[in-house]
């Protein structure tokens, strides 16, 4: 045992694993390129052509432009909606992160997070 390795595996007999294992992974890999060559003309041609085709198809047409909230014109607002529907903002922030991170450990569900483009008016986030 003492002359095994930590794992108790004579080193001899690692050897001959690798070795036969070697040889089988050898004859697999040679029998996979027979068996491409016998049944393609160009299989990786033909493969790598596929792959090209995909790629020349067009695309769906993007929208006209980017949205406000893609430019980030505007703010994102953490508001409270009171008793009678209107809505109160709280804080301001300059992207969604630090508003949802503001926001992460909310228990009210009348609080809420919403975009808020500029020049639109706070009124828009009334229930009703």
């Amino acid at each position: 045992m003492a002359n095994n390795g930590p794992f108790g595996i004579d080193p001899e007999d690692f050897e001959r694993v690798l070795r036969e294992v070697g040889v089988e992974f050898r004859d697999k890999l040679e029998q996979a390129s027979q068996y491409i060559d016998r049944n393609s003309f160009n299989a990786l041609g033909a493969l790598l052509g596929q792959f090209a085709q995909q790629q020349e198809r067009p695309s769906a047409p993007k929208p006209e432009g980017p949205t406000t909230g893609e430019t980030g014109s505007g703010v994102w607002a953490i508001y409270t909606l009171g008793a009678d529907g209107e809505a109160r903002v709280d804080q301001v922030f300059p992207n969604e992160l630090e508003a949802l991170r503001a926001h992460r450990d909310n228990t009210d569900d009348r609080r809420r997070v919403r975009f808020l483009p500029y020049g639109v008016p706070a009124s828009v986030l009334d229930a009703g």
